[in-house]
């Protein structure tokens, strides 16, 4: 709060002394330690009360007490002085409404009796003053236990909350702290911090006490009697951590997927696509007993792993026409996809990307940049791609959850802030989007630009997220693209390294170990810290060699556990004790069908090399004229394709809806594909093969699996009967692309 703000208070403040208030209590209370905990704890300054972004009756506070001034002026200059009422200071409105001795909206938040009415009471009574000399502050926040397994009967658990200052002094403030629980209905929690089971599971809670904060990460287990751990093989380190953390809650990890399970989701993860039915034959007739890592190592050297893997980059870069252009689009796909294919070292495209200045044309990796035309939007765009940290939040106020401050987040934002554009000629059609584009730029730093910090209107400093201010030697030496690269690049620098392989985790295991993948803090902890820190560790010593970490987590028996659940893990959804069933995404669904129904797809504006849905550089947005075709195009948007509007990976999902179920089951698109002629049905039909071999080859083709016995009888005596066996097949192809089998990854 402005010096000249804070002169405006009240007279009778300085008054106070005078009056005799301050000898009514035996301590001094402090505004910054003592207050803001009162308020803290009441929940005034939360989102739902007078810390809305409007406040609530009049009174607005800053959101959690991220201003403290600001709060101090919002409680002495009420104009009618009644707020905090310093003659009398039991005729507070502060008090009165807390104790809903007047009517409240938010209804009672503590008694007169209570150590909150006291110490708010005192704070009145000796002046409400803002400051005291050498006041101490809080320097650290220490909740015991941090990290507790509780087998049943055990369901309960009092947690301690410990303030050190910075006299060195320590106080318990475990009454005094806030909790928070992160998952609702698994867990009741007291105000003095004693949490009570209420089904069994794995909560999350937040201790905060002041400007400090920590995460509890708590497990209430089942007695399970009968339990008795079996030792698993294990295939490396991925298997040690993760099958350490299931004997301790009791969960018997489910058993290894089977061959044709296993191809078909190796095919899929690395390839985007199933397997041929030829290629999953092959597969499980080898006995070789390391073929699964030679089939690992044989997917990653394809071009299908290039086309996928970069699908994955440009979701999260934003690859897509409307800013970019469709010769801009293009060409930063084909950058990406050459950096995949050649295993170019992520940190070293990553840099490339961060550093990129130049033609969108010639220099295709400045097109990142020209997605993002404003500092904030790439300030929180990096933050999210390359470190896996959430910033928006802290644009408005400090953040809630995390530790940036909206200092930070400006000055972060500085850092980007000298991009600039040169729009050499722009044929864009709408004249009335400033953000569609349609022909070349320049990505180029200008040479001054003067940043205020809108929240103090003072000069802002360009700072490194939670690290350096950026000095004008480093300004001139390098620029700020060049410094902000070097720094999250660097090997010491933790987080880069440990959002990269949490999303490769994510691509294959179907949930990140931090998940989301991009809201790393500590309030959001992962399932399994020291395997994160060693993925993370291998990563940086390989030369941060993407295709290494997939190698290490694809060929551990954790990866290739069959997606069944057994009794003791049927609830699990967070620590990896058998496969994540979910459902293919739009790309690779659509070209399963294709490839199933042995029809090459036709995209109108591409050249012939694109055969694959997973190959198009991206979404052309706004430009009808250049797409796949109005049932192609639906059935894709239906299952889930980005727009790529947002740096973020949140705008793929991978739910299912009824419409999807429509789509396949009475949707023209799928109906086409399985009666057009010259199709594999087609020439299924042509090959004269008897009924058994026609539904084995069905089989293969659609599920990457034989026919069970009663499958395999049951289908080919109703072909061999059928009047009309083209239609018969038909039939047949169409059940199983409806199967779950064929929609999901399981």
């Amino acid at each position: 709060m402005p010096f000249r703000l804070l002169q405006a208070l009240p007279s009778a403040l300085a008054l106070a002394p005078l009056l005799g208030c301050g000898a009514l209590v035996a301590g001094e209370i402090s505004y910054t330690n003592d207050v803001q905990a009162v308020i803290a704890k009441a929940g005034c300054n939360l989102g739902t009360c007078h810390g809305n972004a409007t406040g609530k009756g009049g009174f607005k506070m800053s959101l959690r007490g991220d201003d403290l001034d600001y709060d101090y002026a919002a409680l002495i200059q009420d104009v009618s002085g009644r707020r905090v009422n310093l003659f009398d200071p039991d005729r507070s409105l502060l008090l009165l409404k807390a104790t809903q001795a007047l009517a409240h909206e938010g209804g009672k938040r503590f008694a007169k009796d209570s150590w909150e009415y006291r110490t708010l009471r005192d704070w009145i009574a000796q002046g409400a003053t803002r400051n005291q000399p050498g006041e101490r502050k809080l320097i650290k926040l220490d909740v015991t236990p941090q990290e507790q397994i509780l087998v049943e009967p055990a369901a309960e658990v009092q947690l301690k909350a410990t303030a050190t200052f910075s006299d060195g002094s320590q106080e318990d403030v475990t009454s005094q702290a806030v909790y928070e629980p992160a998952q609702v209905g698994l867990i009741q929690i007291t105000p003095g911090g004693k949490i009570t089971k209420l089904q069994n599971g794995e909560p999350t809670l937040i201790v905060r006490y002041l400007n400090k904060q920590q995460p509890v990460r708590l497990a209430f287990v089942a007695a399970r009697p009968d339990f008795e751990w079996t030792p698993t093989q294990q295939n490396n380190y991925v298997d040690r951590h993760v099958f350490a953390k299931l004997e301790s809650l009791r969960m018997t990890p489910s058993p290894l997927g089977s061959d044709e399970v296993f191809v078909r989701r190796a095919y899929l993860d690395l390839c985007g696509i199933p397997p041929t039915g030829e290629e999953a034959r092959r597969f499980v007739a080898d006995q070789a007993p390391d073929k699964r890592e030679r089939l690992v190592d044989r997917l990653m050297a394809s071009q299908e792993f290039a086309d996928f893997w970069t699908l994955k980059w440009a979701d999260s870069l934003r690859v897509e026409s409307r800013t970019m252009d469709k010769r801009g689009m293009t060409a930063f796909h084909q950058w990406i996809r050459h950096a995949v294919a050649t295993n170019v070292p992520v940190n070293q495209f990553a840099r490339t990307i961060l550093v990129a200045q130049g033609s969108t044309y010639d220099v295709p990796e400045a097109n990142f940049y020209r997605a993002m035309r404003e500092p904030n939007a790439r300030a929180e765009g990096i933050a999210r791609v390359f470190l896996g940290t959430r910033l928006q939040c802290a644009q408005c106020h400090n953040h809630p959850f995390d530790r940036w401050t909206q200092d930070d987040y400006f000055q972060w934002s500085a850092v980007f802030g000298r991009v600039d554009y040169k729009v050499l000629e722009n044929k864009g059609v709408d004249k009335n989007d400033k953000h569609a584009f349609n022909g070349e730029q320049v990505v180029e730093l200008m040479k001054e630009v003067k940043f205020t910090n809108p929240r103090t209107g003072e000069k802002l400093k360009p700072k490194l997220l939670g690290a350096a201010e950026l000095d004008a030697q480093t300004l001139s030496a390098k620029n700020d693209l060049k410094a902000a690269a070097d720094w999250i690049t660097n090997p010491a620098n933790a987080l880069f390294a440990e959002a990269q392989v949490n999303r490769i985790w994510a691509h294959l295991m179907g949930r990140g170990l931090v998940d989301p993948v991009d809201d790393f803090r500590a309030t959001n902890p992962p399932t399994h810290p020291e395997l994160l820190k060693q993925l993370a560790r291998e990563f940086v010593d390989s030369g941060y060699d993407l295709r290494q970490i997939v190698r290490r987590i694809m060929t551990s028996r954790t990866y290739q556990l069959t997606s069944e659940p057994n009794a003791t893990n049927k609830d699990d959804q967070q620590n990896y004790s058998h496969a994540l069933v979910r459902r293919l995404g739009a790309e690779q669904l659509f070209d399963s069908l294709h490839q199933f129904a042995g029809i090459t797809p036709e995209f109108r504006g591409w050249g012939p090399e694109i055969t694959r849905a997973v190959q198009r550089p991206g979404p052309t947005n706004g430009r009808k004229r250049d797409t796949v075709g109005g049932d192609s195009e639906q059935l894709l948007a239906q299952f889930g394709q980005p727009p790529r509007l947002l740096a973020c990976e949140c705008e793929r999902t991978d739910e299912t809806t009824m419409g999807q179920a429509f789509t396949l089951i009475s949707g023209p698109k799928v109906n086409e594909l399985l009666k057009r002629r010259g199709n594999a049905l087609s020439r299924l039909m042509d090959s004269k093969a008897p009924p058994e071999e026609q539904v084995d080859t069905l089989f293969w083709n659609a599920l990457s699996r034989a026919p069970s016995p009663e499958e395999h009888t049951t289908l080919a005596k109703l072909l061999s009967q059928s009047s009309d066996k083209r239609a018969t097949l038909e039939d047949l192809a169409w059940t199983l692309v409806n199967a779950k089998e064929f929609v999901l990854r399981r």
